[in-house]
């Protein structure tokens, strides 16, 4: 059953007593660490800050130690002149998990962050374990239509800020189900917390990196690590038959569909979510 009721405890406060990791020159990253046990490191979208993991991980937390940080550019790490590359996010999250002792780690991405996971399995196989993308941004296609969606967000946001923008990407974004549960209450809730998390620049550079990946379907035959496809089949960017078709261009995939969940699906049912994450791991590893 959807879970609501953890976005009633969602806490976007940053912690003080944790020290940056310095990843690159003038780049240092604000990360957390919870749990111990075999690392997962949480990717956000540029939409997210770290901090907005917590709530959503709870089981995960008892078993594994999960990592969590923002994106140069984005939430409490270095902003710098140039919106990095995906390969300067590439070298920040190799950096983090040097500082870290972490010497190879599963992944979760959401949304435009299934990008960086993508990338990090192809170029550093040695590294990752396995892959969890939660509403990836590319399908069996290509990605098309999330650049043209990208956009139309794009533009709202340059035009009319960041309210107009929340208001543009609400209906999209989350499931129908969770639309009318929150109500208009849940609606003006959710707005102050994400109008908190970001400013325009950040969230305008963002749209504009992820934007400037050209996937084919050709890349995923070459990612080693084996790879869970996760959507809600509210999903408003990939349907249930694109996420099973996109998990079969994996050599070694699968596709998992929760029902009336929207493109963030761990928001609308985090038990599921971990539970699905939890799956995969165990199944990994028993067959390593």
């Amino acid at each position: 059953m959807p879970g609501y009721e953890n976005l009633s405890r969602l806490d976007l406060t940053y912690r003080e007593d944790v020290p940056r990791v310095r990843t690159r020159e003038g780049v240092e990253i604000y990360y957390e660490s919870r749990g111990e046990g075999t690392p997962i490191t949480l990717l956000n979208a540029f939409f997210l800050t770290s901090p907005s993991w917590r709530v959503f991980t709870e089981q995960l937390e008892k078993d594994y130690r999960l990592i969590s940080y923002d994106l140069c550019n984005h939430g409490a790490s270095s902003h710098v002149a140039e919106e990095p590359t995906w390969d300067e996010h590439m070298a920040d999250l190799i950096g983090l998990l040097d500082a870290l002792e972490i010497e190879s780690t599963y992944l979760v991405g959401v949304s435009t962050s299934t990008i960086l996971a993508r990338d990090m399995a192809i170029k550093h196989p040695d590294r990752i374990k396995g892959i969890v993308l939660a509403g990836p941004v590319f399908g069996p296609k290509g990605m098309r239509r999330q650049r043209q969606i990208q956009r139309a967000w794009l533009r709202t946001l340059e035009t009319h800020g960041i309210a107009a923008l929340y208001e543009h990407l609400y209906p999209e974004v989350f499931s129908a189900e969770m639309n009318e549960f929150l109500g208009s209450p849940g609606f003006l809730g959710f707005r102050e917390a994400f109008s908190a998390l970001s400013t325009v620049e950040d969230l305008g550079n963002g749209l504009r990196r992820s934007m400037k990946d050209d996937h084919k379907p050709e890349l995923l035959a070459g990612i080693e690590a084996p790879a869970l496809v996760v959507v809600g089949d509210d999903d408003f960017l990939l349907s249930p038959t694109g996420a099973r078709q996109l998990a079969e261009q994996f050599p070694n995939g699968r596709a998992e569909v929760m029902p009336t969940a929207g493109h963030v699906p761990y928001v609308d049912d985090a038990e599921t979510f971990q539970d699905l994450v939890h799956a995969f791991i165990q199944g990994v590893d028993t067959d390593a």
